[in-house]
C-alpha cells in the first residue's frame, strides 16, 4: 500500500485564515509585551527599533514592514582633494597592436616520407635523405 494523494489532491491550503479578535486578558498581556519589547529596545540603545502598539502588533503578526530608510547624499568632492595628472595620448601609427603571421607553406625541397613515432607520442618527420634516421628511430621504439 502506497502512501500518495489521490490524483489532483494537494495538503495545502491556499485560504487565508482570518484572525480571532484577542480577549481582555490577551489584549493586557499583549501591551506588557509591547512595553517589554520598547524598553528592550532602548536599553540595547536602539531606539530606531521602537514601535507603536499598531506597529508592534503588525510585527507580531508578520506583516509589518519597515521604513525604508532615505537615500544617502551624494559626496561632493572639492577639488583640493583630487589628483591631477598629466594626460599622455597614445601613439596610433595605424599598424596594429601586432601583425598577422605567415601561414607556413611546404615548399617540396625535400620529400617527405612519413612521420615516425618516438616516445610516447612524439611525432618526429622522416625525408628521404636520411633513411637511417627512420632505421635509428625503428629500433628505438619499444
Amino acid at each position: 500500500m502506497t502512501m500518495s494523494l489521490a490524483q489532483g489532491l494537494t495538503t495545502t491550503s491556499t485560504k487565508k485564515r482570518k484572525q480571532s479578535k484577542r480577549t481582555k486578558l490577551q489584549q493586557i498581556r499583549f501591551e506588557q509585551q509591547h512595553r517589554e519589547y520598547n524598553k528592550n529596545m532602548k536599553r540595547i540603545h536602539a531606539h530606531d527599533q521602537m514601535m507603536s502598539l499598531e506597529d508592534y502588533d503588525l510585527y507580531v503578526r508578520g506583516m509589518w514592514k519597515p521604513k525604508t530608510k532615505t537615500a544617502f547624499k551624494e559626496l561632493k568632492v572639492s577639488p583640493a582633494f583630487q589628483r591631477e595628472t598629466k594626460h599622455y595620448p597614445s601613439i596610433d601609427s595605424g599598424i596594429g597592436i601586432a601583425t598577422k603571421k605567415e601561414t607556413m607553406q611546404y615548399t617540396g625541397e625535400r620529400k617527405l616520407l612519413g612521420i615516425a613515432t618516438m616516445h610516447k607520442s612524439n611525432m618526429v618527420p622522416i625525408f628521404e635523405d636520411n633513411k637511417h634516421e627512420a632505421i635509428e628511430i625503428a629500433r628505438m621504439r619499444r
